[in-house]
């Protein structure tokens, strides 16, 4: 429970919907976390390259956090609720009902592969990157609503009626937060859909064609700091509290960091990964980067640079699975034990290969293995991996930027791992600065949702909040990372199916 002189304040209370866990937290007016819960989440994988979640699952996990943080929190005042979420996950259910036509397809999953191929036989590849700012692949959502609806008898027709909804996971949690009466989204999520017109910040006809999609079923975006609507009663949560932001978690993550100029540049460790760096406005790259939306406010939009990567964190949590340890806490000891890999490379292509490479034919692989190779040594790769996956990204933002990135900001579970923070400082040859809050993403949804409802008046005010950071300097020699980044690239190389 709160003390009594925290108790009369009105709180931001803010739910981060990761693919991996389900998380809430309440945040004072100085940016300070004063209480949390989380639920881990279920992943289901019914066949190779496909990924899917329950819809109904994530609703009742947002809703069982909620509880557990206003419980022990002894049902605060609240001045509003932000939403961060996983992004591209499609979601696809009944106005009517409120009840899920199939599944979520998360945004690791590459079902809708042959409809890009045939996107891409049909010669609207270009047109899809040009209106979008996103390279044609099945990680984006646009193909997965599609593959939602064609299991459902009558599903386009429905759906372009109105009997069915599709949106992304955050309208999926605000739709039931509000009672079934707002359906909505923001530009960061609309952004990453492959059906917004990045220009324009509209859903754009010719794209909705070209994915036989009806717009009529889409969320109306707004910005992702704005007043969505009010909660219904719902558990501990009241009735009336306004509903502030909703905002891609990668976007909230940079938003969390105070990352608002350009030139900052952060990563985001957690399932997979994503490197972003805000732009004032819209920068195509032709280094395997996509430009997005980073957030909207009031006062405009801000874009951005993004790399993602498929799989990370999801990297070491494979391994255990696979060799029967106690989850990747295990995985971490284990390559704690060992200085090095002794020239083992693991490339966790599983689902494809994300930014710079945008490589969905491409899968994973170990290499380097000899007679004396250790299990630890192959645990000692799966953390090394994720850190080679976010240079190759920061060397294409690097190259996108037309300057040197002096820093890497970094938030994540999986930065609580000291020996991955000074292995990526080191193979990226800058410093590698972690912010002490660890759940960052739901601080920038706290952070958007509180400029919406008047807890803070200005980003200037937000940046002066107090933050802890710790700084990773690097002390690799620049022969030796160039003859380890040689090795990853070589196994790169090696990963693709493609002839």
């Amino acid at each position: 429970m709160l003390d009594d002189t925290m108790s009369d304040r009105p709180l931001i209370l803010a739910i981060d919907q990761g693919t991996s866990n389900t998380k809430a937290i309440l945040v004072d007016e100085g940016g300070t976390v004063v209480g949390g819960a989380s639920r881990r989440m279920d992943i289901e994988y019914p066949q190779p390259g496909w990924v899917q979640q329950d819809a109904n699952a994530i609703w009742t996990a947002v809703r069982d956090c909620v509880d557990e943080v206003l419980t022990a929190a002894g049902s605060p005042a609240l001045a509003g609720v932000g939403i961060s979420n996983q992004r591209e996950s499609g979601v696809a259910w009944e106005r009517a009902s409120g009840r899920p036509v199939g599944p979520v397809v998360t945004w690791q999953c590459r079902r809708s592969a042959e409809l890009c191929d045939r996107l891409r036989g049909a010669g609207r590849a270009a047109e899809i990157e040009a209106r979008t700012g996103l390279p044609l692949d099945p990680g984006f959502t646009a193909g997965k609503w599609r593959w939602l609806l064609d299991q459902v008898p009558d599903g386009a027709a429905r759906a372009a009626a109105g009997d069915i909804l599709l949106g992304t996971v955050d309208s999926w949690v605000l739709w039931h937060l509000s009672g079934g009466t707002v359906h909505a989204t923001d530009v960061s999520n609309a952004s990453r859909t492959q059906l917004m017109d990045l220009d324009t910040l509209a859903w754009d006809p010719s794209l909705g064609e070209a994915f036989g999609l009806p717009l009529a079923a889409l969320p109306e975006i707004r910005p992702s700091s704005t007043r969505f609507g009010q909660t219904v009663a719902t558990g501990m949560l009241p009735a009336g509290v306004p509903v502030g932001s909703l905002v891609g978690d990668s976007h909230a993550a940079l938003f969390g960091h105070a990352g608002f100029q350009p030139g900052a540049i952060k990563a985001t460790y957690g399932t997979g990964s994503s490197l972003m760096m805000p732009t004032p406005t819209r920068v195509d790259s032709d280094s395997g980067l996509a430009a997005t939306v980073a957030w909207g406010l009031a006062s405009g939009t801000t874009y951005a640079l993004e790399g993602n990567i498929n799989v990370t964190g999801a990297a070491v949590q494979w391994l255990a699975d696979f060799v029967g340890l106690e989850g990747p806490a295990a995985v971490a000891a284990m390559a704690a034990s060992v200085p090095s890999t002794e020239g083992i490379y693991l490339v966790p292509a599983f689902t494809g290969l994300g930014a710079p490479h945008w490589d969905d034919a491409a899968r994973g692989l170990v290499s380097g293995l000899t007679r004396g190779s250790t299990l630890s040594q192959l645990a000692r790769a799966a953390l090394d991996s994720i850190a080679y996956q976010v240079r190759d990204v920061f060397e294409a933002m690097q190259a996108a930027s037309g300057g040197a990135l002096q820093v890497l900001m970094v938030d994540g579970g999986v930065t609580r791992n000291e020996q991955l923070m000074q292995f990526q400082a080191d193979i990226l040859g800058v410093p590698v600065q972690r912010n002490d809050t660890p759940e960052l993403s739901a601080m920038g949804a706290a952070y958007l949702a509180g400029l919406s409802t008047g807890t803070w008046a200005s980003i200037d005010e937000l940046a002066a909040l107090p933050r802890t950071i710790d700084t990773f300097e690097p002390t690799m020699s620049a022969a030796e990372r160039a003859r380890l980044v040689s090795g990853w690239q070589d196994a790169v190389a090696r990963t693709t199916l493609r002839p």
